[in-house]
């Protein structure tokens, strides 16, 4: 029998200043309408698949805020506001943050909603009715995909698909307020009747073995450039005994289990996870690799270990690192039944016929907003084989290491589940500069113990919410975001409000953004000229491809860590029968196949210092899909689709200003 572990690991940042008592972003509330309560309801159809889900305190707290009516957003506020009734400010806001959501997936669903989106590209101007259908299809596209399907109310409005009333308006206000407070009693429901283990992470999510010390960043990447040291192992104590409490208060079990924010783990904070109760952890294949100082395939890592160390022991489990990816990343270009299929194909070859255990371990949210109708159908077909097959068996993390020997570790190399370092939290320059911002405010709390308790707890809980991996996630070359200029102000709002509560006066570096690096986004240019290539996969002349269109992925991933493109740049154009490509930096055995809206038109290729394509011209648009090992790997452009009929047009206007030139 081959146990398969699955832990869904559902977080958000600490959006809620507390200063002022205001949340300054949504996810925490859109993200609860849309996964939380859904990821584990499906579970009822399958009693057999026994799954852990990883809670992050800071993220309950604020659900339970949003479920009891005490918290709002500005999002919200918008959002929920007669669109007469708004201000200049807010129709701007509105306008500007209403379409963050995925273009194919979620706003191209509703085709009134992929109206607006195209209009708000061309700069139109927007009617009382054009801002009150985009507040409520704002709303909409976060609601759970099983509610969508089956609560009358909200199918009826979806078949109305535009012009909406203040009625409308009010109707998707309550269905929301009554969504978010079914979010926690559903995990209370079946953490009791055993098909769910609930499992946490240090309170408000932070890096446990940087705050224990920040100098293990140099130790999993000897030479990387690191801040003063900062060491306040009593403030991971902190955020890990409290998450207990809390998670035993809100939700009725105390976790034994732990997945180390970031699955970040040292012998530090190891030491004192099991101090406060905990009984196993979890981290990445990559971790135990750098630990044995060996591969750590299927048949090493297919297996519990027990970490034992200065009388203190942990048991562990250490997640199957590209099979976790290919759930968050690579399954939702693929339809449901093949990707399923592929999954446990891939599980089935890596146990070759014996019994282990197979760690499942990534974000529970993020990755669905790419999938067709949010991940349900993949998520049901994976579910339906595993309890068809008798050799296959899906069960919590205790319930499987109660099956299970372990193997003795003596101790664990420090590192994440991202390339087994610390890598995204430390070293470059931004991230440098947060941490120096957090230790002046940690040294400004140790040395002003002279004020009254309550500002002194205000202090040292907006200490605790700084230390919080969220905001270093953001800043440093990695990863981009829409919102990263309010995360780097949240960030440093926390701070201010360690000085403001202890009386001090803030540093001016706080009023100042730590963002220095520019943020690598999609670029797309479109064509100047036609092309005319020579197809030989060299840049035959200076000419060859000057003025052809341009586009370029976005070289930082988002919330979610993926990985780079498997191309630098695509360059298309048009000669008036056939479309010509270029793929430079095309990564060695990916697939290409270009995809006009009739279908896939076989293609001429040819690979040399750059890859040179031609395709005949098979209508107005295209789009290119990259594959790597027969799996989806990407498709350019990653949201629509590469507007070739412009390249027509060029190529018309050319001819005919050739047909008028004198003879």
């Amino acid at each position: 029998m081959t146990t398969v572990c699955f832990l869904w690991h559902m977080h958000q940042p600490f959006y809620k200043d507390l200063w002022s008592g205001e949340y300054k972003l949504p996810w925490t509330r859109l993200h609860a309408l849309k996964d939380y309560a859904g990821m584990v309801q499906i579970l009822a159809d399958y009693p057999a698949i026994h799954q852990t889900f990883n809670l992050v305190p800071s993220m309950v707290a604020q659900i339970d805020e949003y479920a009891s009516g005490t918290a709002s957003d500005p999002f919200l506020d918008c959002a929920l506001a007669p669109a007469e009734d708004l201000s200049d400010a807010q129709c701007n806001f509105v306008l500007k943050y209403f379409f963050q959501a995925n273009l194919d997936r979620l706003i191209s669903r509703y085709p009134r909603y992929r109206e607006l989106y195209e209009r708000q590209a061309r700069k139109e101007r927007f009617s009382a009715e054009d801002l009150r259908d985009l507040q409520i299809l704002h709303l909409l596209v976060w609601f759970d995909e099983d509610l969508l399907a089956s609560d009358r109310e909200l199918i009826e409005l979806i078949r109305k698909g535009r012009n909406f009333s203040l009625d409308d308006q009010a109707m998707v206000a309550g269905k929301q307020r009554e969504s978010l407070s079914r979010v926690l009693p559903v995990y209370r429901e079946f953490g009791a009747r055993g098909q769910i283990e609930i499992s946490t992470t240090p309170f408000y999510h932070p890096i446990l073995p940087l705050i224990c010390d920040s100098d293990l960043g140099a130790v999993s990447h000897p030479g990387l450039a690191l801040p003063t040291r900062f060491a306040y192992p009593d403030d991971a104590r902190e955020q890990l005994d409290r998450a207990r409490a809390y998670i035993r208060d809100k939700l009725g079990v105390a976790p034994v289990g732990l997945w180390p924010s970031e699955g970040s783990v040292s012998d530090a904070a190891l030491t004192l996870a099991a101090e406060a109760g905990f009984t196993w952890a979890a981290s990445d294949n990559g971790v135990l690799a750098r630990t044995l100082a060996r591969d750590a395939g299927p048949e090493v890592s297919y297996r519990p270990f027990v970490w034992r160390q200065n009388g203190r022991e942990m048991r562990m489990i250490f997640r199957d690192h590209y099979l976790s990816d290919l759930i968050g990343f690579e399954y939702s270009r693929m339809n449901a039944s093949d990707a399923a299929g592929h999954f446990l194909d891939r599980i089935r070859h890596n146990a070759g016929g014996r019994e282990c255990l197979v760690p499942i371990i990534l974000d529970g949210e993020n990755a669905w907003e790419w999938y067709e109708a949010n991940g349900r159908p993949f998520l049901r077909e994976l579910y339906r084989r595993i309890s068809e097959d008798p050799t296959l068996e899906a069960l919590t993390v205790a319930e499987a290491l109660g099956k299970y020997e372990a193997e003795p570790l003596h101790t664990i190399f420090p590192g994440s589940w991202i390339s087994a370092n610390f890598n995204i939290w430390i070293g470059a320059e931004e991230d440098n500069q947060a941490w120096e911002l957090l230790l002046a405010a940690r040294r400004a709390y140790d040395e002003t113990p002279d004020v009254p308790e309550a500002a002194r707890k205000l202090a040292y809980e907006e200490l605790l919410i700084a230390e919080g991996s969220d905001w270093n996630w953001w800043y440093g070359p990695e990863h981009g975001s829409d919102n990263r200029p309010e995360f780097d102000q949240l960030y440093r709002d926390h701070l201010v409000n360690v000085y403001r509560a202890l009386g001090l006066v803030p540093p001016e570096a706080l009023s100042r953004s730590i963002l220095r690096l520019d943020q690598t986004g999609e670029i797309h240019e479109t064509p100047q000229n036609p092309i005319h290539i020579t197809l030989d996969g060299e840049i035959t002349s200076y000419f060859e491809w000057m003025g052809a269109g341009r586009y370029r992925p976005d070289s930082r991933s988002g919330a979610m860590h993926g990985g780079a493109p498997p191309v630098w740049e695509m360059f298309y154009g048009c000669d008036g029968e056939s479309v010509a490509l270029r793929l430079d930096g095309l990564h060695a055995g990916v697939g290409v196949a270009i995809e006009f809206e009739t279908g896939v038109v076989p293609a001429e290729i040819v690979v040399g210092r750059i890859t040179e394509l031609r395709v005949p011209l098979a209508g107005p648009r295209l789009r290119v899909h990259l594959s790597r090992n027969g799996l989806p790997a990407a498709t350019l452009p990653a949201h629509g689709w590469i507007e070739v009929g412009e390249c027509m047009a060029l190529s018309k206007e050319k001819l005919a200003l050739v047909d008028h030139l004198p003879q």
